[in-house]
């Protein structure tokens, strides 16, 4: 027994050491010079010399040193402090049923204050509606208010009513007459309009192969094309449009809002707008065009100096704040475009769209007034 708590003692010794070394591990260069000397050592050799109350002594003084070493084994963290012989094996029944016998032998705690039944506070009572003790006093008017009622027709009363805004002492055969009520009692100050009908607008006639062929031989009597809401044209179509508009002479404006086209498309029309000279608005809101054919519309305008009007909001997906700021930048180097159909979501791009707009404007305006005066 006695050799077998020597070497507990010399384990929980070794493990204290082992946990203050790499403690000292982590300590900063002039503290491990210190220690270096002593790594060499042989701590079970030492260990081995010392006797037993050497050892306890030992424990002794590294509990008081190191109480809380979060590196030693639980069970080493402090010494043994049980001085019973144990009685048996842990039985956990037996425990259970001990701590519910001691728990029911012990008498319950009084209450401060015992409950008596007692009410306290003010009980409540409902309030009672007070009655009315009120005569209805009986109304004198002057002898000729009262011969000019008595002697008054029930036409001529029921006029008097409605002109006091009495319409529920009206009889029902004289609503809806010429006393300022309708039918349903109402006046006839306050009636709704009549709703509305909206039907829905027309397809668009354009005969979309015809048109395409009229562009192509340069019709001088087609000038301006409206394609919008015309949803079942072809990619490749549309693509065509795009390549006789760079040859046409004589086409001024050329909408296809809403015909579901893309970037394809739009990249088509922006090299037709980089040889077309005879093209003044563009619309091509409402599409399918992301932020990569916006910008190449919209840089294509540095090769055109004669489009005055171009259409790009309402798209399915936002530009995003890079591709504004990039459109900004692109319309205050122009110097031809009057009007930019699109609402920018941050404040500096529209600021500075809406000046460069503003400028071309100005510039337009000083030309007219020049030519006026010459």
């Amino acid at each position: 027994m006695i050799g077998c708590d020597l070497e507990s003692r010399q384990q929980k010794v070794r493990s204290w050491c082992c946990g203050r070394w790499e403690s000292a591990e982590t300590m900063t260069m002039p503290y491990r010079k210190d220690i270096d000397k002593y790594r060499d050592i042989d701590e079970d050799e030492l260990l081995g010399n010392l006797s037993e109350a050497d050892l306890k002594q030992l424990e002794n003084v590294l509990e008081d040193l190191d109480p809380d070493n979060a590196l030693l084994p639980a069970g080493f963290r402090q010494k043994d402090q049980t001085l019973k012989i144990a009685s048996g094996p842990f039985d956990r029944e037996r425990l259970l049923e001990y701590l519910e016998k001691d728990a029911l032998s012990q008498k319950d705690r009084d209450d401060y204050v015992p409950f008596t039944g007692e009410r306290k506070g003010k009980a409540f009572v409902p309030k009672q509606n007070p009655m009315d003790f009120r005569t209805d006093d009986k109304i004198s008017l002057d002898p000729e208010l009262e011969e000019a009622l008595t002697s008054a027709t029930d036409t001529e009363l029921c006029d008097l009513a409605a002109i006091l805004g009495m319409h529920n002492l009206l009889p029902n055969n004289a609503i809806g007459s010429s006393n300022g009520y309708d039918s349903q009692g109402f006046p006839n100050l306050v009636k709704a309009e009549p709703i509305r009908p909206v039907f829905d607008e027309p397809p668009n006639p354009t005969n979309v192969e015809e048109t395409l062929k009229r562009i192509q031989n340069n019709d001088p009597r087609l000038v301006e094309v409206n394609l919008n809401n015309i949803k079942n044209i072809p990619i490749p179509i549309l693509k065509e449009f795009a390549k006789a508009l760079e040859s046409n002479r004589n086409v001024k404006s050329f909408s296809l809002a809403a015909t579901r086209s893309n970037d394809p498309v739009a990249a088509v029309f922006a090299d037709m707008l980089k040889v077309n000279r005879t093209l003044r608005s563009l619309n091509i809101e409402s599409n399918f065009v992301t932020g990569v054919g916006i910008l190449a519309l919209v840089e294509a305008l540095k090769e055109n100096d004669t489009l005055q009007e171009i259409k790009i909001d309402n798209q399915r997906q936002q530009l995003g704040t890079g591709v504004e700021v990039e459109i900004a930048r692109l319309l205050e180097e122009n110097t031809s475009i009057l009007k930019f159909g699109y609402h920018f979501t941050q404040q500096g791009p529209r600021a500075r769209a809406g000046n460069a707009i503003t400028k071309n404007n100005d510039l337009v305006r000083k030309r007219r007034v020049e030519g006026e005066r010459d």
